[in-house]
């Protein structure tokens, strides 16, 4: 039994404090090289968390196993918008601005409606993969521009408030504007982060493999939990921070932003390096199950603009009723 839960764990561990690590080291390269503080906080600081969705998915596609690369995208979001909205609005109600809503929850809806048909109608080819990347680089390109025009906090988007949620909970990934100093320290930081979150995600990958097979449940089904869950914990935290710190406006922001980011970057990501099908069981099943959380969201964030905490204790149940009817 160790030594199959050793290396998930382990690979979990590896994986959240390489990206942290990655994303530290990437900003402080980023503010010597005089790059825009608000350029860095929407790309890498903002990407940084999704960092172990990332590896994990390539590395699962690459050796063959489409049901952890995409049952870790698909889980992930089912995660953030029942597990991780769940969670933080019972703690604290969660505000949502109209302005990110009308925005930013359309986006949302229409990227997992996309992957949906996508995944339905054809394998994840590379010109797909190319396609969801190169919209992933037009929304944040588009939302660098409205935020350039931004004066008042509750017209910040889910880009913004995904890379604030990450600089509320560690401070040393906020940009300093005209850093000085010698790139050799934050490069290795960079590197040492690189490694460990590639080492991590094989670690995960192989022991995800193992667990499946050990106890006869499908590599999908490992996929949408367990691996979906252990790679979603970055967002888990810094939702929960920031609903404890009453800033229920950066929460729902957060979760937005990295449902975006898992589709179009993981998604897109996966499919340039490792074209693969995605599983018929989430093709016909938790992609319709992901669409549907979306939309019922985005109801629950119209109505009132904020998330209640009965609606938090309902997204939760319903994490719990949807593990409970995929788990064998």
């Amino acid at each position: 039994m160790t030594e199959i839960w050793l290396p998930l764990l382990g690979g979990l561990v590896f994986l959240v404090l390489g990206g942290d690590l990655l994303v530290r080291g990437a900003v402080q390269v980023a503010s010597r090289l005089g790059v825009s503080p608000l350029v860095i906080g929407l790309t890498l600081v903002g990407f940084g968390t999704s960092t172990p969705e990332l590896v994990t998915s390539v590395q699962a596609a690459l050796i063959g196993a489409p049901g952890i690369a995409f049952g870790n995208i698909v889980g992930s979001n089912l995660a953030n918008i029942l597990l991780i909205v769940g969670v933080s609005a019972l703690l604290f109600p969660i505000a949502v601005s109209s302005a990110a809503l009308r925005r930013d929850g359309m986006v949302m809806i229409a990227v997992a409606v996309i992957f949906a048909v996508v995944a339905a109608l054809m394998p994840m080819q590379r010109w797909v993969g190319a396609v969801f990347v190169l919209a992933l680089a037009g929304y944040i390109y588009t939302a660098f521009r409205q935020e350039r025009q931004t004066t008042a906090p509750a017209d910040h988007g889910a880009v913004y408030d995904k890379s604030a949620a990450v600089q509320a909970v560690d401070p040393a990934t906020v940009p300093v504007a005209e850093a000085q100093g010698s790139l050799l320290k934050p490069l290795l930081i960079t590197l040492a982060g690189l490694v460990l979150v590639i080492l991590g995600g094989t670690l995960l990958v192989n022991g995800a493999v193992t667990l499946a097979r050990s106890f006869g449940i499908s590599e999908t089904v490992i996929g949408l939990t367990i691996v979906a869950i252990g790679t979603s914990l970055p967002e888990l935290v810094t939702s929960v921070m920031a609903a404890l710190r009453r800033q229920a406006d950066v929460a729902f922001g957060n979760i937005v932003g990295s449902n975006i980011y898992n589709i179009l970057g993981i998604g897109g990501a996966t499919a340039l390096i490792a074209p693969s099908e995605v599983p018929a069981e989430i093709v016909s099943f938790d992609n319709l199950v992901m669409v549907g959380v979306s939309l019922l969201l985005v109801l629950f964030a119209w109505t009132g603009l904020r998330i209640a905490r009965w609606e938090g204790a309902a997204l939760l149940a319903g994490y719990i009723a949807y593990v409970y009817i995929i788990w064998p």
